[in-house]
């Protein structure tokens, strides 16, 4: 056979073996499919042509296509441009960006004097955090649940990634102290974005201050929602050198991407060292513009989380006949247990057919045996939407 010919019998051979593994995650139930957009984020979309009310965005305060917001980035790209041309440690950083990152530091305030430092998502920020933190020789010691990112954060250190039972500090106790790790970090969603659930953030600060680890702390689903709006920090009253905060901005509020707020060294050597931050070229000037109007109602328009809570503790009530279990969240991630993957994938697609959008959670994003809807309700929600909502749901059942 000629090299040529060898060469394409080779291709062949991994084309075939992916569309193979693709055909078993089909058959499994867990093949993903996206869909298409074609309307500004809100209570109704259109999706695919069809206008459904939406029940799949974390845009928890309905600030994604508010006015305010799209003003503020609109005006700031008719001065600034749209892109911002390099990385913030070339010429990407703005006097915008500087402006947001103090703001950010005072209103999440994880340390007295903190600073802070933005990312394009978050993702990035918490690379950045446990490769600039941790490698070879330390240990992070992370919830079972956490998000993708923080483990592959800890991974990318080339530290120990030790994993604890959910949110049982007593097995994390029981890790650290086995551990001769010369530096340990603790790694957690503050809001557990599968199931709504909030970490024990005050005993793990006990046990970080006991062990002389770090505290990296991951609320991308809190900041903005709770502890008047400053996030699970302030939720649970809490402060300390050691945290180290990351927030999203692209959730609650309403934009894109991602800061870290912690005491001025830790910022000041991510800046130095982390590669995610280092490599990465700065988010356009216009977003940061818009994030500033945000945080502005984040901090000001208390009324818009009122209103969530509400609308949380109505779905809750309405929900207990349901024949799905519903965990036990407090925020605005109302997780319904469906357990087998393809019966979850067909509810949703029963309340797509009915105008409803609920997006279907399967493995590996949760447990086997543990796929689920995924409510997220948003202050642009009405009570009569979740009224829909749950009677569907029993029209369902």
């Amino acid at each position: 056979m000629s090299d040529e010919g060898s060469s394409a019998a080779d291709g062949a051979a991994r084309i075939a073996e992916l569309e193979g593994a693709l055909a078993v995650r089909r058959d499994e139930g867990l093949a993903r499919t996206r869909r298409t957009v074609e309307a500004p984020q809100g209570r109704v979309v259109t999706v695919d042509g069809h206008d459904l009310l939406s029940f799949a965005s974390n845009d928890y305060l309905g600030l994604a296509n508010d006015p305010a917001l799209v003003e503020a980035a609109r005006a700031a790209a008719l001065r600034r441009g749209v892109g911002a041309g390099a990385s913030h440690l070339v010429c990407g950083h703005t006097d915008l960006h500087e402006a947001l990152e103090r703001e950010l530091a005072q209103f999440s305030a994880p340390c007295a004097d903190a600073r802070a430092l933005t990312f394009s998502s978050g993702y990035l920020a918490n690379l950045a955090i446990l490769t600039a933190l941790a490698g070879r020789g330390d240990a992070v010691f992370a919830d079972r649940l956490d998000h993708a990112c923080l483990n592959d954060g800890a991974l990318l250190s080339r530290a120990d990634l030790v994993r604890y039972a959910h949110a049982d500090a007593d097995a994390l106790a029981h890790r650290m102290r086995a551990s001769a790790a010369r530096r340990k970090l603790v790694a957690t969603d503050a809001v557990f974005s599968m199931d709504g659930d909030l970490a024990p953030l005050p005993r793990l600060l006990d046990l970080a201050r006991e062990h002389d680890a770090w505290l990296v702390v991951d609320d991308a689903h809190g900041f903005g929602v709770l502890g008047e709006g400053r996030g699970s920090l302030a939720h649970f009253g809490l402060a300390s050198q050691r945290i180290v905060y990351m927030g999203t901005l692209g959730k609650a509020a309403g934009v894109a991407g991602a800061f870290v707020a912690a005491h001025p060294a830790v910022i000041e050597t991510m800046l130095q060292t982390a590669r995610p931050y280092i490599y990465t070229t700065a988010a356009p000037a216009m977003l940061a513009a818009a994030l500033r109007a945000a945080l502005r109602i984040i901090r000001d328009d208390t009324a818009r989380r009122a209103h969530l809570f509400a609308l949380i503790a109505r779905f809750r009530e309405g929900a207990r006949g349901l024949p799905w279990p519903l965990l036990p969240s407090p925020t605005a991630i109302q997780p319904l247990v469906c357990g087998d993957s393809a019966a979850a994938v067909a509810l949703s697609e029963r309340l797509r057919e009915r105008g409803v959008w609920v997006p279907a959670i399967r493995p590996p994003t949760v447990p086997a045996g543990t796929a689920r809807l995924r409510v997220s309700l948003t202050a642009a929600h009405t009570a009569a939407d979740v009224d829909r909502l749950l009677a569907e749901l029993r029209e369902a059942a």
